[in-house]
């Protein structure tokens, strides 16, 4: 019965889903490029991407526009990151349609945001990652991140 009660407790203090919907300018800084992308300068930054963010309840998706929106629509098929929010955490995935092959090796970058919020503050990491056939010509890709740090704001809401 104490245990029940104690969870009952938990759950009603639980943090409700941050409200996250708007237009965030947001800062990306290139970090470690474990994956050897071409043209990649770890530090390099790029300032004032835009983010349109919408919400339904806990699903959420941030589509990129601009410039770097149609970078992505190039290199991934898609510049939308589709997920959800749970309290003040973001956890967003870009799966690419874009294979590419090295060899007997089929694979595509697929993206994911994971990010954390705070009033109209979002900060976060996005990391690259190879999604493989799993043919033994992907070893020198399998497992690999590449990354980049963000940060951004909406206007107050």
């Amino acid at each position: 019965m104490k245990l029940v009660i104690a969870a009952l407790l938990v759950a009603g203090c639980s943090t409700p889903d941050a409200q996250v919907a708007g237009t965030y300018t947001v800062n990306v800084t290139n970090r470690d490029n474990g994956c050897n992308f071409a043209n990649w300068t770890v530090g390099n930054m790029t300032s004032g991407v835009s983010v349109a963010i919408t919400q339904s309840g806990t699903s959420v998706t941030a589509n990129v526009t601009g410039g770097v929106g149609v970078v992505l629509d190039f290199a991934f098929g898609s510049s939308a990151f589709m997920g959800t929010v749970d309290g003040d955490s973001l956890d967003l995935k870009l799966l690419s349609n874009k294979p590419q092959t090295s060899g007997n090796c089929t694979f595509t970058y697929d993206g994911e945001i994971a990010a954390t919020t705070s009033g109209d503050i979002l900060t976060g990491r996005i990391n690259y990652t190879p999604a493989t056939n799993g043919h033994p010509e992907c070893a020198s890709i399998e497992g690999c991140i590449t990354y980049q740090d963000f940060n951004g704001s909406r206007p107050p809401q």
